[in-house]
């Protein structure tokens, strides 16, 4: 479906769960100066998902090793993320995006929103594969600035890419016309045309970048459909 918000733009997000992790400055640089929209940093707890990746120390870190200019996502698959936020607040986030299914209700989902939005970053609302988008009120959707439908469960990299959350992609792009809605889950270019076709223009990828020879021409593969429909 033709997205034709003029404030929408393609915007690619390289995974530094599929990077080497033994230096996080350097292979976060390559995908910057491949043109890298953002970067998206996957949190993991170990307890709302069963694996455990990165923190907060390890973000101000690469906040100090790149400068304040590039934008950093991070994706908070944590039991408690209002817990952790000004944390990441303080290590330089950019947006923070948490889970519907972490948070106990609506209502706590929307006071966690309203605080990220006041600490002055960009708030992020993602959607498990189960969770069906009716689960958004129209009141959180409108609150939120970003919205992210996984396409994969989340807590490991390099799974395939579901393409029946398709359908939940387009119901969430028409409820919520003028939102970012970032895609996150084995998006790749063989692929990526499902997700923009239902109305993502946020991508994330992971292991198609960090493998690629030339990360530029994957990134620039990966806009071209989003931009087509955006026109």
């Amino acid at each position: 479906q033709r997205m034709c918000n003029k404030h929408l733009k393609a915007k690619v997000g390289p995974s530094l769960l599929a990077c080497d992790m033994s230096c996080f400055g350097t292979e976060t640089t390559r995908m910057l100066e491949g043109g890298a929209d953002f970067i998206h940093f996957d949190v993991m707890d170990g307890h709302f998902v069963p694996n455990i990746t990165m923190g907060a120390c390890v973000l101000k870190s690469l906040r100090k090793a790149i400068g304040p200019e590039p934008y950093l996502d991070c994706h908070m698959m944590v039991t408690d993320p209002g817990k952790w936020l000004d944390d990441f607040v303080e290590a330089g986030a950019s947006q923070y995006t948490f889970h519907l299914e972490a948070v106990p209700n609506q209502i706590e989902a929307a006071k966690l929103i309203k605080r990220i939005k006041e600490k002055g970053l960009v708030a992020g609302l993602a959607l498990n594969p189960g969770t069906p988008a009716e689960a958004i009120s129209d009141e959180l959707g409108q609150l939120a600035d970003v919205i992210m439908v996984m396409t994969v469960e989340p807590g490991f990299g390099g799974q395939k890419f579901k393409a029946e959350m398709a359908p939940k992609i387009k119901e969430v792009r028409r409820r919520f016309p003028k939102k970012d809605i970032e895609v996150d889950g084995g998006l790749a270019v063989d692929n990526v045309g499902v997700a923009a076709s239902a109305g993502a223009n946020m991508i994330v990828a992971g292991t198609s970048l960090f493998k690629a020879e030339k990360p530029k021409d994957v990134m620039n593969q990966l806009r071209e459909p989003i931009t087509a429909l955006l026109s």
